[in-house]
């Protein structure tokens, strides 16, 4: 028997930035009740899995702000308006890692975070990839390292690999690479 779902009533946008929008809706709970809903809503992002030609996983180490600390993770953006998931993660990998891919495969998608953002990150590997000249934004420095799945596991294991994007995008993964 499926659960019943929610009736939204109304939609206001609360703050809008570059990168998402922050909602409340106005709702009707199933018991009949009104409600309210607070979100962020973004357009998607992109993960991308780079595989070298030896096997090895590409990965990008970055300072995150939020938590005042450097973030190994795999390459990944969000999508801009009037662009699709494919565009964007090919910008990504060349922006965030250097490299061009001449095989792409989209292998599935999460939300990161279903009570908060209504955001779908779609994983696409990359593969038989060209090094190319990075081109980071302004608020962008990274720092390009390679591992072996077998490390990959050992860094998320150990807590150095803390993205939880990274940590959600390599399990539905680590058995196509």
């Amino acid at each position: 028997m499926p659960l019943i779902k929610w009736k939204k009533i109304s939609e206001a946008i609360l703050l809008k930035n570059p990168w998402w929008i922050y909602k409340k809706d106005e709702t009707v709970l199933p018991n009949g009740k009104h409600g309210e809903y607070h979100y962020v809503h973004t357009n998607g992002a992109s993960m991308i899995v780079p595989v070298l030609s030896d096997g090895r996983i590409v990965l990008v180490n970055q300072y995150r702000y939020l938590n005042n600390r450097e973030s190994l993770e795999l390459p990944c953006g969000g999508v801009k308006d009037g662009h699709t998931y494919e565009e964007t993660a090919i910008h990504e990998l060349e922006e965030e890692a250097g490299f061009i891919a001449r095989d792409w495969h989209m292998v599935g998608e999460f939300n990161p975070y279903n009570g908060v953002t209504d955001e779908l990150c779609r994983i696409f590997i990359a593969k038989n990839l060209v090094a190319v000249p990075s081109k980071p934004d302004e608020t962008e420095e990274f720092e390009t390292i390679t591992l072996t799945p077998n490390e990959v596991d050992e860094q998320i294991d150990s807590g150095v690999i803390w993205d939880g994007m990274t940590i959600a995008t390599w399990m539905i993964v680590r058995t196509h690479v």
